[in-house]
């Protein structure tokens, strides 16, 4: 407890608990709380950036020892069991109802050299009665983004930064996209609570990835967004990436069992075209791809963020 002590000192007013909640922690020391960890490759961790894949044999799930569930699960290990199922790739549907074949490191054209890996249960399998708080952190792959992402790049080339040629060519079908994360979340929120009737959900945003001031990014710089323009840049940030946000902390208040945990502001200065960036590029600093994920620092702040909701959420004021 005296490193998460000292961790959660460094949070400041706006996330640090009172000092009645802090003792309260420490007498809760020797509980077995229960949490499920889910979601998709910003939960799991998926990047070198954010550490190495720690289980072997390995599943395609990718979750690395530097992924906010791991990073809380040190802190807080002494009376917080974790289980984490978070698995990059993940779907909304993949938490709640389906089982899903992990794709590891696959990119397109380029399958991971251990794939097919076998198919894994739905997340929610592992939620249960005594289940005390889950955290989710899903919906841009239900989103495409990655998809996105790949197109934005495919349509800039060659633009040398001019137009929007993303958004000319992909505005008119976000609404529809943005409608079926939100109809998937209040699916999942409302089989979660089935499950677990009695534990509290934590819904976990995406943090910041484009900055508002898009000047800060450099066209075709493949640590940063590559060949994107900055009107898409800008088109992502204000059409794309702040609605989902938006829709996940929607649903999230439709349920009295669940809050959300915001990480866009707290990451705002920290972006992929900032210098403290808390969010890779298409390549990494050692030039590994990344394709727009959280590193360790950013992991870093999300732990910091998810534990103070988690403490919140299962010790009395």
């Amino acid at each position: 407890m005296a490193r998460f002590r000292t961790r959660l000192a460094l949070l400041g007013s706006a996330t640090a608990l009172t000092a009645v909640q802090l003792v309260a922690a420490q007498s809760a020391a020797a509980a077995d709380y229960q949490w499920v960890a889910l979601g998709d490759s910003y939960t799991a961790g998926v990047i070198p950036a954010a550490g190495d894949v720690f289980e072997i044999p390995r599943d395609g799930c990718e979750r690395t020892d530097r992924s906010y569930p791991q990073v809380i699960d040190r802190d807080l290990g002494s009376f917080l069991d974790v289980t984490n199922v978070s698995c990059g790739a993940a779907t909304i549907e993949d938490v709640t109802f389906d089982a899903q074949v992990p794709i590891g490191r696959s990119v397109p054209g380029q399958p991971d050299p251990d794939a097919p890996f076998s198919p894994v249960p739905p997340q929610s399998d592992a939620v249960t009665a005594d289940t005390d708080v889950i955290t989710v952190g899903v919906g841009g792959n239900t989103l495409g983004f990655a998809g996105i992402l790949f197109k934005c790049l495919e349509l800039g080339q060659g633009s040398e930064g001019a137009g929007t040629p993303c958004k000319d060519e992909l505005a008119a079908s976000i609404p529809a996209k943005l409608t079926k994360v939100s109809t998937d979340y209040d699916q999942m929120l409302a089989k979660l609570h089935e499950k677990s009737p009695n534990a509290k959900i934590l819904t976990v945003g995406y943090p910041t990835v484009i900055p508002n001031d898009t000047s800060k990014c450099q066209y075709n710089d493949i640590h940063q967004f590559g060949s994107i323009t900055p009107g898409d840049l800008d088109w992502l940030r204000t059409d794309v990436l702040e609605p989902l946000n938006a829709v996940i902390e929607k649903s999230a208040g439709t349920q009295d069992s669940a809050s959300f945990v915001d990480l866009y502001e707290s990451s705002a200065d920290h972006s992929v075209c900032d210098g403290g960036k808390w969010v890779e590029g298409i390549l990494d600093r050692d030039n590994q791809l990344a394709l727009v994920h959280p590193n360790a620092n950013g992991h870093r702040n999300a732990a910091d963020h998810v534990t103070s909701a988690i403490l919140n959420a299962i010790i009395p004021n």
